[in-house]
């Protein structure tokens, strides 16, 4: 699907932003591997949004975390993880879908929660493509002209999916833009929600926080432990709302006793100086979930 043309394009694209907006870096971010090995992969923020959107659609669908590293590294190769809006003649988006091969209209190619999940209804239908190396499972789905240029992502994409999964946990971080920096936005706790149910869909259940400027989005305690449970889903909120800093203007994520702030040497994650909030139960008593602070993920947006 012309995926080396469009990275090429996509750096070249960079390029001209940076230009264009007098020389002033982008917000970058940084995930790291969970497994002390040393491995990272540093990407912008606008990749960081489009990844963690690629990640929660397959979550939200029930697929597994070697689903999302194939979509990830799909993505990488087709597009640079950028939504653009060209590719090999009618190739369209992040993952370089064809409208004249029925993937879809052009609006709905452009529209990432969408195109991801006709990736992951593609993916499923391969029998064992949890078993199948990378790239012949992104190539059954993909039926690009270079098949073999998947396998270069997969180690990216793997960090990407173990973070944006939450399985490892306060490994990606962004810079974002601290609050008073130049250019700096006011953020809108109303689309930080809406954004958190156009990419996990119905599962989660933003609310307002205990500021103005603040979302809460708990985290049940009944969660199905396949996929690690209950604090594993929290680091996935936490890294999504981290990704989508720059984007909505999110100036600070708690998470079980942890928190990152946007600019805050380079955003990264650090002990939290507070306690979480306790909540109590019917008989006055704090819950264990409250004190460790598993029981919600706290977003708060720049003012």
């Amino acid at each position: 699907m012309g995926g080396a043309v469009v990275v090429l394009l996509a750096v070249a694209s960079y390029l001209v932003v940076q230009y264009v907006s007098g020389g002033r870096p982008a917000p970058r971010c940084a995930v790291v591997s969970g497994n002390g090995d040393g491995a990272s992969y540093r990407f912008t923020a606008e990749q960081a949004v489009n990844a963690a959107t690629i990640s929660a659609v397959g979550t939200s669908r029930g697929m597994p975390e070697r689903a999302v590293t194939i979509a990830l590294a799909t993505a990488l190769q087709e597009s640079g993880l950028r939504n653009i809006h060209h590719g090999d003649r009618d190739s369209l988006g992040l993952f370089q879908q064809r409208p004249s091969e029925g993937w879809g209209t052009q609006a709905q190619i452009m529209d990432p929660v969408y195109a991801a999940g006709r990736f992951y209804a593609h993916l499923d239908r391969i029998p064992g493509y949890s078993r199948l190396p990378l790239t012949v499972a992104a190539q059954r789905v993909q039926r690009s002209g270079y098949p073999q240029a998947y396998a270069k992502h997969e180690p990216d994409a793997t960090l990407l999916a173990a973070a944006l999964t939450g399985r490892s946990g306060a490994s990606l971080t962004c810079e974002g833009r601290p609050s008073g920096t130049e250019g700096r936005k006011p953020g809108d706790p109303a689309k930080v929600r809406a954004a958190l149910v156009r990419d996990f869909g119905p599962g989660v259940a933003p609310v307002a926080g205990r500021g103005p400027r603040e979302v809460s989005v708990p985290v049940p305690a009944t969660m199905d432990s396949a996929e690690g449970g209950e604090r594993q889903r929290g680091w996935e909120l936490a890294h999504w709302a981290v990704a989508n800093s720059s984007a909505l203007h999110i100036e600070r994520v708690s998470y079980a006793g942890r928190v990152w702030t946007a600019g805050d040497a380079g955003g990264r994650w650090s002990a939290s100086a507070h306690k979480a909030s306790a909540g109590k139960d019917s008989a006055g008593k704090t819950s264990a979930r409250d004190e460790k602070g598993v029981g919600e993920v706290r977003i708060v947006t720049a003012q």
